[in-house]
C-alpha cells in the first residue's frame, strides 16, 4: 500500500507538471504565459499587501509560482510553474515545480506563491538546489471572486513567502516537500 501511494503521488506531480504551462504551446508563447501570471499574482499580492511591492524592489530576487495541489485524505501532492528573477542581474529563470506530502486533509486548490530572497546567497540556493521542506496548515473555499483564503506568509533562510489562493476548496494540515527545477526548455 505505501509503495502504491509513493508511486501514485510521484505519477500525478509529474503529470501536473508536465503539463504546467500547455505543453503544445512554443516556448515563447509559454514564457509570456509565465510572464503575464508572474505579473497578474504581483498585482494581487500588492493590493493585499502593498509593502511588498518595496520588499521586492529592495531585495536580490524574487519568484512567483503558479501551483495546482490536490489533497486526498492522508496524501498530498501537486505540480506547477513559474520564474525567478534576479533584481541584480535582470535575468529570469523559468521553473518547474513538484510536491508531495503526508498529512490530513481533503480538497483541490489552485493558488500563487510568491518567495522574496533577501540575499543572492538564498537566491542562488533556490535556483541550483531548489529542494523546499515544510508544514502547511490552511483552508480555502474561493472560486474566482467569490469566498475567501487567507494571505499566508512564512519567513526562513533568507526568504520570505507568500500564498495566495485563486480558486479551490481544501482543508489540510500536511508535512510536504516540494522540488524546484530550472525548466531546459525554456532557459
Amino acid at each position: 500500500m505505501k509503495k502504491f501511494i509513493v508511486l501514485s503521488l510521484v505519477a500525478l506531480t509529474l503529470v501536473l507538471s508536465g503539463c504546467a504551462t500547455t505543453g503544445s504551446a512554443s516556448p515563447s508563447e509559454k514564457r509570456t504565459l509565465v510572464q503575464n501570471m508572474r505579473a497578474d499574482t504581483l498585482a494581487k499580492l500588492y493590493t493585499e499587501k502593498p509593502d511588498v511591492k518595496q520588499q521586492i524592489a529592495g531585495s536580490a530576487g524574487y519568484a512567483v509560482f503558479d501551483n495546482a495541489n490536490v489533497n486526498v485524505v492522508l496524501a498530498s501532492f501537486g505540480g506547477g510553474y513559474g520564474v525567478v528573477k534576479n533584481n541584480l542581474t535582470g535575468k529570469s529563470t523559468y521553473m518547474n515545480m513538484g510536491e508531495a506530502g503526508l498529512g490530513l486533509g481533503l480538497g483541490v486548490k489552485d493558488f500563487n506563491v510568491v518567495m522574496v530572497f533577501h540575499d543572492q546567497a538564498a537566491l542562488n540556493r533556490f535556483v541550483e538546489h531548489g529542494w523546499a521542506f515544510g508544514g502547511n496548515a490552511d483552508a480555502a473555499a474561493k472560486y474566482q471572486d467569490q469566498g475567501g483564503a487567507i494571505v499566508a506568509e512564512a519567513i526562513a533562510d533568507q526568504v520570505t513567502v507568500y500564498s495566495l489562493t485563486e480558486n479551490g476548496l481544501a482543508l489540510q494540515a500536511i508535512l510536504k516537500g516540494t522540488k524546484f527545477w530550472v525548466d531546459s526548455e525554456l532557459n
